[in-house]
């Protein structure tokens, strides 16, 4: 049988759906967790833990060197190459760095958490906090040393299960304590937290490759090549991490712990949920794409065709939360965030760019364009700071909400130009027709939003997301061969059943 070719659709349909499924079991047992959580700690518990989470974050990002990142495509090469002795002993290096980074990182957050806690606090001195949170940042870099080495191996079914699993135990470790400590309870549950995904990943990475001391002395200086090649990266990641700090702390300073929490409810429910399609770019898409990116007409060809696939899945998605979000805020959280769901409904509006952008953003790292990468990155984090700051002074959190679509759409202009004035990059007609289809759709689905009577909204309301399904489900079933291949698995279990009961 002919092996399926890696940049058909069926490929990128398969490996979207199997990626996308994982972060959806993610994201479900995350709903629950969240809803506990918020009726547990209200909307300024919310944004408190999610000012400690972006100072961590941040800190983590500056200090871990790319190594979560660069490593990945080392092991990858010296995986392919079949060599176990190089392989074993790149593995100490991988590890000798994340160790160095651990503790930079977590020296860096205990000498700076008086200037955090000043910064981030308009009220009350949290430097005791940072200082206590300061294990996690050096947890979260081993973690991502080790988590590169199981992606270079290819050990994709081990990374999955310890998504899951931590999902599970973060649920079991923060409802006992918030339930008992309130707020007192998030600096604790953050270290635990890191702690548990920490554990989950070295006990699958030591499987794999065990912890080796002889023969470690020197090999940091090893490690210079990969350094070099994360450098740009982690100083994106800085920069994405200092602008969400910024706004947050933003927010926080002019409005409160409340608007900071009910903003992290908005942020969550647009970028994460809703970017569950987008989870599969960087660990199937990425490596593709850097097959063949010397080739210009491979790369847009790929390009194109991973942009039609992730804006047909990821469309109706977007139209049903645009059209049901009145309802999901009260059940992912409390009916004290309602005031997101205005924010995040023209926010979504500009998801359907998002799906064109991220794939044709990753042409640059694959052509090893990492300061290109970083300029790109950077023009984005600076125009959201300055856009949200706007918006918020002149609409409050609804401002913040138009604020982040139009950084998303500028986004978009700003890539597609560049794309194409550098690499001879162009959307192909069958992507801007798909493009036009999905956006009307959704603006129709927007524009419903302002219906008030429930016996028009609902019935409209559904649909218009019939409509959105049953468009991407005929073009996805006319360019895939997906549902013949199901049917004739379907058939051949059945065959397989009755044969083995005799009938």
């Amino acid at each position: 049988m002919r092996k399926e070719r890696e940049d058909s659709y069926g490929h990128v349909l398969k490996y979207t759906g199997i990626f996308g499924g994982v972060q959806g079991l993610n994201m479900f047992i995350g709903i629950v967790r969240n809803k506990i959580v918020a009726s547990l700690l209200g909307p300024a518990g919310m944004g408190l833990a999610s000012l400690f989470n972006s100072v961590v974050s941040f800190i983590s990002q500056a200090t871990n060197l790319g190594i979560s990142f660069s490593a990945v495509r080392h092991v990858s090469e010296l995986f392919d190459s079949g060599d176990e002795e190089r392989i074993r002993h790149f593995v100490k290096v991988v590890r000798a760095w994340s160790l160095l980074t651990a503790l930079i990182g977590m020296l860096l957050c205990i000498v700076a958490g008086p200037l955090l806690s000043s910064y981030s606090f308009s009220w009350g001195n949290h430097t005791l906090h940072f200082v206590l949170l300061s294990p996690a940042v050096a947890m979260m870099a081993i973690t991502g040393g080790e988590t590169a080495i199981l992606k270079g191996a290819r050990r994709l079914r081990s990374l999955a299960l310890i998504q899951v699993c931590n999902v599970f135990i973060a649920l079991l470790i923060c409802i006992p304590i918030y339930y008992y400590y309130g707020q007192r309870g998030i600096v604790p549950v953050i270290l635990l937290m890191a702690l548990a995904m920490m554990l989950l990943t070295v006990h699958h990475s030591f499987r794999l490759y065990p912890l080796d001391l002889f023969g470690a002395r020197g090999v940091l200086g090893e490690g210079m090549e990969m350094l070099r090649l994360g450098v740009a990266f982690v100083m994106a990641g800085v920069l994405n991490s200092g602008a969400d700090m910024l706004i947050r702390s933003y927010l926080n300073v002019v409005g409160d712990l409340d608007t900071v929490g009910l903003y992290n409810a908005g942020f969550v429910l647009t970028t994460t949920y809703a970017g569950l399609v987008f989870s599969t770019l960087e660990t199937e898409y990425f490596p593709r794409l850097s097959a063949i990116a010397a080739d210009p007409s491979k790369t847009t060809d790929t390009v194109n065709r991973q942009i039609e696939v992730t804006l047909l899945i990821v469309a109706p998605m977007l139209t049903m939360l645009i059209i049901g979000l009145s309802v999901i805020v009260p059940l992912l959280f409390t009916s004290e965030f309602t005031p997101v769901v205005s924010m995040s409904q023209v926010v979504l509006l500009s998801m359907f760019l998002r799906a064109v952008y991220l794939p044709i953003g990753y042409i640059t790292l694959a052509k090893g364009d990492s300061l290109q990468f970083f300029f790109l990155e950077g023009i984005y984090d600076v125009l959201i700071v300055l856009l949200v700051v706007w918006g918020f002074s002149s609409w409050g959190l609804f401002g913040t909400g138009v604020a982040l679509a139009l950084a998303n759409v500028s986004d978009v202009v700003i890539m597609l130009l560049y794309a194409h004035a550098r690499y001879r990059y162009r959307l192909s007609g069958t992507v801007v027709r798909y493009l036009f289809i999905h956006l009307f759709i959704g603006c129709l689905a927007y524009l419903l939003t302002f219906v008030s009577d429930p016996l028009v909204y609902w019935p409209l309301g559904v649909l218009v997301c019939g409509l959105s399904l049953a468009v991407s489900l005929y073009i996805l079933h006319t360019k895939t061969s997906l549902w013949k291949a199901l049917s004739e698995r379907v058939s051949r279990r059945l065959n397989t059943h009755n044969h083995d009961k005799g009938l």
